[in-house]
């Protein structure tokens, strides 16, 4: 892909996940996403296919900030790191953008089940940063722990609760860092 190929896709990704994040995906057209980022509607079918598939980019990019990666898989250390480093990267307005995509819901069976299939994947492969073998327990563990995340950037971006919003790295990364291990290595886990 050429680099102004790049370039209008990622123009696409930002002006769409506004647009979604924020008048939602039924009322957001690909005509409002095209005229947002300043290029031809047709470069959405040419990219992504469809809306939903520009939608599905959108989730994508996402859940990239949160995701632990492939190599994270039985390194709980690293995974942890990363989820608690998007924690204390918010608040952001592109954090902002991302969390709504990820909460917010469609109105759209289809476009919701790609939202809650994202979900559970990325929970999947959290859990699998704890070891090789993914119980339904841990799955559940991790998407607890998942949760927390998101509320967390949620008080800390959307609602902007006090002191959390404020506080320093040092105070959020320790409680953060204790309560995601003891959920995802807990007792039962």
């Amino acid at each position: 892909m050429s680099k102004d190929a790049t370039a209008t896709r990622l123009l696409l990704v930002q002006a769409a996940r506004r647009r979604f994040a924020f008048d939602g995906y039924r009322a957001t057209t690909v005509r409002d996403i095209a005229a947002d980022a300043g290029v031809n509607v047709a470069l959405i079918n040419r990219y992504f296919v469809s809306k939903e598939g520009l939608f599905r980019a959108c989730l994508d990019r996402a859940v990239r900030d949160l995701d632990p990666g492939e190599d994270a898989t039985g390194h709980l250390d690293r995974a942890l790191r990363g989820l608690i480093g998007h924690v204390l990267r918010s608040p952001t307005d592109e954090d902002s953008m991302q969390l709504m995509l990820l909460l917010r819901t469609s109105g759209d069976e289809g476009v919701d089940t790609i939202r809650r299939e994202t979900l559970h994947r990325y929970a999947e492969r959290l859990a699998q940063a704890v070891g090789d073998q993914v119980t339904e327990d841990l799955l559940i563990r991790a998407e607890i722990a998942l949760s927390v995340v998101l509320g967390m950037t949620m008080l800390r971006t959307a609602t902007r609760v006090e002191p959390l919003a404020s506080a320093s790295e040092d105070a959020v990364a320790g409680p953060l860092d204790d309560a995601l291990r003891a959920l995802l290595t807990g007792p039962t886990a």
